[in-house]
């Protein structure tokens, strides 16, 4: 059974008209998607574009260039296998399941657009619902919603109780919600929160929905996150839009079992990483699309007020969009002070990258695994990661690193990292490294198995375009 479901947006949205989207079932009259304006780059932000709709089974969809005539185009990832049709200023398509595309017109990879065809969601909460508090659009005060959400009693089914934002949009005298535990916060498809979202000392909390949390407002200077987990355990993200954070998309400091779903986000600004987790556990990331000007996934130790290792961490099924640094970071930060931290049992899996940009050497790499303070990272696996053509960096980056702007002292050492099924098609010639930086603090097992560079096996360092030094042992080739 075709289902199809497309949210009106509320007047005050920020659109871009670069494109114009429509979806319908087969056969069945066409439907207006709104397109939001995302606006993506650091080193030159551009304005692209951004739309969503819920989906099942088939649904057509068209897209027309407004601004240029349609002489060539590409739906990427590559690997989603998107058959199309062009005419002279549109693109049509059939989805047979949910994906996230990038819809790019005549080469264009900053004025593109962004198509998220979402599931049809399970079980959300209904606004008239047992333990539900519904809030309209207007203008808030987070503190007397969280005090009209005490009052209420518990469902009966012992869920959560429910803070329910109706479509349009919503601003709050100060944009940190501070959730507190056992709650569900809902953005319902057409709200847009001016918000920043943070769970403290909390556990079982939910953030779900088909709304979007815009930061494009809000200074650089306030380092508010889109969603910021802080102490916690036992929390949920899915289905929610981030637009232009001051800082990380998604903050995990010494937080564990946290769980994030068909999450996506964008961000133009300085130090603006896509999801970074700091002295975190069991991690699971899963169907995200990140476009960052920053690393996209970070993972590292202590950092901040967050002490400790980090460990059992999966990103998986996603796509990655590094329009600055890395798509895949682990271990630079930790306990300098002391022994350092153990970051380890780490695995990202059936990944796209669809861009790494990086001028400066010293944070290239799409998949990089650079252990500084004291650390000793082991056991990392990127396994089915298919990286398309990127503009500047380069495709491995293993090190033992002091970056003297990061790390008072070296780390200490990286073992038994596995790269396997890895295909780059391209044409970057940057070489990738492996290096320990001394005899103490080496690299040791790196293995690379069905590694491809457009198309050619990897049976070698030189085949791999690989260099290493002294300090790094044990690297196998299999194919």
């Amino acid at each position: 059974m075709n289902q199809l479901i497309v949210y009106d947006q509320p007047e005050g949205a920020i659109g871009n008209d670069d494109f114009a989207v429509s979806v319908r079932k087969p056969g069945g009259e066409w439907q207006p998607v709104f397109v939001f304006e995302a606006k993506v780059d650091m080193h030159n932000v551009r304005s692209a574009s951004m739309a969503y709709f819920d989906m099942k089974g088939t649904v057509e969809v068209r897209v027309v260039s407004t601004k240029q005539s349609v002489h060539q185009a590409v739906i990427r990832p590559l690997s989603a296998n998107i058959a199309f049709q062009t005419e002279s200023d549109a693109v049509t398509f059939v989805l047979d399941r949910p994906c996230k595309l990038s819809v790019e017109i005549n080469g264009e990879r900053f004025s593109n657009l962004h198509l998220f065809a979402n599931p049809i969601e399970t079980s959300p909460p209904m606004p008239n619902g047992s333990g539900v508090l519904l809030v309209e659009q207007g203008k808030h005060d987070f503190p007397e919603i969280s005090a009209r959400l005490a009052s209420i009693p518990a469902p009966a089914d012992g869920k959560n109780k429910a803070i329910y934002f109706a479509p349009g949009i919503h601003q709050f005298a100060d944009p940190r919600l501070l959730i507190p535990s056992g709650t569900t916060v809902y953005l319902a498809g057409g709200s847009i929160l001016y918000a920043s979202i943070i769970c403290r000392e909390a556990e079982h909390i939910v953030i779900r929905g088909r709304g979007l949390l815009y930061m494009g407002d809000m200074e650089k200077t306030t380092y508010l996150r889109g969603v910021q987990i802080q102490f916690s355990k036992r929390i949920e993200v899915e289905g929610i839009i981030v637009l232009d954070p001051p800082h990380y998309s998604i903050y995990l400091g010494q937080s564990e079992h946290i769980r994030i779903r068909n999450f996506k986000a964008f961000s133009t600004r300085g130090w603006c990483d896509g999801i970074d987790m700091m002295a975190s556990s069991h991690v699971d990331i899963r169907d995200v699309f990140l476009r960052t000007s920053d690393d996209c996934i970070a993972i590292y130790g202590s950092r901040g007020d967050y002490y400790g290792d980090s460990r059992h961490i999966a990103v998986s099924a996603s796509v990655l969009w590094a329009d600055v640094a890395h798509a895949m970071h682990v271990g630079i930060h930790g306990d300098h002070q002391n022994n350092g931290d153990t970051v380890e049992e780490i695995c990202f899996n059936n990944i796209d990258v669809l861009e790494h940009h990086e001028p400066q050497e010293n944070y290239r790499g799409v998949m990089a695994i650079c252990a500084g303070d004291n650390n000793t990272v082991r056991n990392v696996t990127f396994k089915d990661i298919r990286v398309e053509d990127f503009e500047l960096g380069q495709l491995f980056d293993v090190r033992v690193v002091r970056n003297e702007k990061y790390n008072p002292v070296p780390g200490r050492r990286i073992e038994n990292v596995v790269f396997s099924d890895i295909d780059y098609n391209g044409t970057n010639a940057n070489p990738s490294g492996i290096y320990g930086y001394d005899g103490e603090r080496g690299v040791d097992g790196v293995k690379f198995v069905n590694v491809r560079l457009n198309g050619e096996a990897v049976t070698d360092m030189e085949s791999g375009n690989i260099r290493c030094n002294e300090f790094a042992y044990r690297i196998q080739f299999d194919f």
